[in-house]
């Protein structure tokens, strides 16, 4: 389990925000069913390859605030300019309840019937799933070698769900799928009658002239 350390913080305000921006600091907040909501700061570098490495959907044991907490990253506000993160929502699970999250799906392998030509089309990315902290995990994968031909389709049955974990979502939801490629018609563009264009202008050149006489 991956380790983060927090720090209480008593200053709140844009002005504390800058603050410890200056000091290679993210602010932030913990919380949960028996957790009091707490202020805190915590290492921005750090937050940042935890982010990148776990997610927000593995469970990280916080430290510093006198006891240590199991944790899930629950909400992180990045800016929208360097993708920085500038806040963060951690809550606090109780030790052995059951928690839900949205876990990634990760492609793996080929899909044979793409290279026959038809589309690959991925249409969920994240799986609801219900576990304990223990049996979170970081990922679930989707093989895709199952797409042989056209019209094949992967459910949410055909997963491999590691134990202990819950799928909420339902069996036949379809996670990815390959059809035909759509070949878009290219219409002929109409010509254009240059002619009658010319008289139809000559024509009201004449009439708006007689009606100013």
């Amino acid at each position: 389990m991956l380790t983060l350390h927090a720090t209480p913080r008593t200053v709140t305000g844009k002005s504390a925000h800058a603050a410890l921006k200056e000091e290679g600091l993210i602010p932030a907040v913990v919380y949960g069913p028996k957790q009091e909501t707490v202020s805190i700061s915590l290492p921005l570098a750090h937050f940042k390859k935890i982010l990148r490495d776990a997610g927000e959907s593995s469970v990280l044991e916080l430290t510093g605030l006198g006891k240590s907490l199991q944790v899930l990253i629950h909400d992180v506000d990045v800016d929208p300019v360097t993708s920085t993160p500038r806040h963060a929502d951690l809550y606090a699970i109780e030790k052995g309840a059951k928690v839900e999250v949205e876990v990634p799906l990760v492609f793996v392998g080929e899909a044979p019937a793409v290279k026959t030509g038809a589309s690959l089309v991925k249409v969920m990315h994240e799986l609801s799933i219900e576990a304990d902290a223990a049996n979170l995990p970081h990922e679930i994968e989707v093989d895709l070698s199952s797409l042989v031909e056209e019209g094949d389709q992967i459910h949410v049955s055909d997963l491999k769900i590691p134990a202990g974990v819950t799928v909420l979502a339902e069996a036949t939801e379809v996670v990815a799928l390959t059809q035909a490629v759509e070949v878009e018609s290219e219409e002929p563009v109409a010509t254009l009658d240059m002619d009658a264009i010319e008289v139809e202008k000559k024509g009201k050149t004449e009439g708006e002239t007689e009606e100013n006489v």
